[in-house]
């Protein structure tokens, strides 16, 4: 089987961190974005992921070379000249996609993080035998997205409807899909949404369906939502392998160290926290609800909560960063500072207090 992982642009919702790399290459639980779907679909037996890229895919090419070799998958490349929104990639990818076996290749958002339960996906597409299967999601606030309108027996998709005034379904596309061949054949090579022109097409000549993805999801493309997805993600972690989380007196709920990383006396962390390779947190810190990446180091009694700390930064002691402060890449954050959502670019070095959330250039 073959995926298509929608990569798409700059990953401006995700600076500063996506100034160092391209978005599916930052972070999240201590690796990659993109690693975590690669993984699952490896698992269901798919043996080649294109790339739909319109931006840096050297970077990205030369990063995931190595795991092309660990997990025995080839990882190509797809690249826009021009944007071609999320269908137009795979009229572009055709030939990498298309082998003459006939069978059903999957397509994913890149920004979705979920337990990617593709088996049951495989078997559900199968079982009704149509053209395109997409799974959705529930959601609390159903007005803010396009809303999904299927049989609640069958998962038939009946119609869709963007950002309904009264309720008609609380349940959304959550950028999951396996797609037939036959799919393919209704794309032009043009800039074209699959949500929107595609989808509905397929939905009124009754060939889509939809199954109910089972456990969490989040699309984690922009800061809030990504320390959110690190809690479900965390929580799904202790339901399905809680041997993976960290033990000990210091850890407070779901907490993921990497086995590199040193953790000084008297700290306190948790819940909802991962701390990367290489990572110094030194005695009487306080972590809780952030993201540690690879290679920081955390001076004595800082306080860090609701926050991503960049790769190879420095927080300095008796620091407080909270409220969705992001340090960049190579951050140096002096002792005793206060950071109140203050977003800062790679290489800087933060003397003063930011008091307020603002981006420091």
């Amino acid at each position: 089987m073959k995926a298509l992982i929608l990569v798409g642009g700059f990953g401006t919702r995700l600076r500063p961190l996506t100034l160092s790399v391209p978005k599916p290459l930052v972070d999240f639980a201590n690796k990659p974005m993109i690693l975590h779907q690669i993984e699952a679909l490896k698992d269901v037996g798919v043996t080649e992921v294109v790339l739909a890229i319109n931006y840096r895919p050297e970077v990205m090419l030369n990063f995931l070379k190595d795991f092309e070799d660990q997990l025995g998958i080839k990882i190509t490349c797809s690249q826009e000249t021009e944007p071609l929104g999320t269908a137009g990639p795979l009229a572009l990818a055709r030939d990498k996609l298309v082998d003459g076996s006939g069978e059903p290749f999957f397509v994913l958002n890149s920004d979705v993080i979920s337990e990617y339960p593709f088996s049951q996906l495989i078997q559900f597409h199968k079982s009704h035998g149509c053209e395109a299967t997409i799974m959705v999601t529930k959601v609390d606030e159903p007005s803010k997205y396009g809303v999904v309108v299927m049989e609640e027996e069958t998962g038939k998709v009946e119609r869709f409807v963007e950002k309904p005034k009264i309720f008609v379904g609380n349940k959304i596309n959550a950028g999951i899909y396996l797609l037939n061949p036959s799919v393919l054949d209704r794309i032009e090579l043009k800039p074209t949404s699959i949500e929107k022109e595609i989808f509905p097409k397929i939905a009124s000549d009754q060939k889509l369906y939809a199954m109910v993805l089972p456990g969490f999801w989040m699309d984690i493309g922009q800061p809030r939502d990504y320390i959110t997805g690190l809690r479900l993600y965390l929580d799904s972690l202790r339901k399905n392998s809680p041997s993976k989380l960290a033990k000990g007196v210091h850890i407070v709920g779901n907490v993921l160290v990497h086995e590199s990383a040193v953790i000084g006396e008297g700290c306190l962390i948790g819940p909802d926290v991962a701390v990367g390779p290489g990572c110094v947190v030194e005695p009487g810190v306080r972590l809780s609800r952030c993201t540690v990446m690879r290679g920081v180091r955390i001076k004595k009694h800082a306080c860090i909560t609701s926050s991503i700390i960049g790769w190879h930064s420095t927080v300095g002691q008796w620091a407080r960063i909270e409220n969705m402060t992001i340090l960049g890449e190579d951050v140096h954050v002096g002792d005793e500072v206060y950071s109140n959502g203050g977003v800062v670019l790679p290489h800087k070095e933060i003397k003063s207090s930011i008091l307020k959330p603002e981006i420091v250039m």
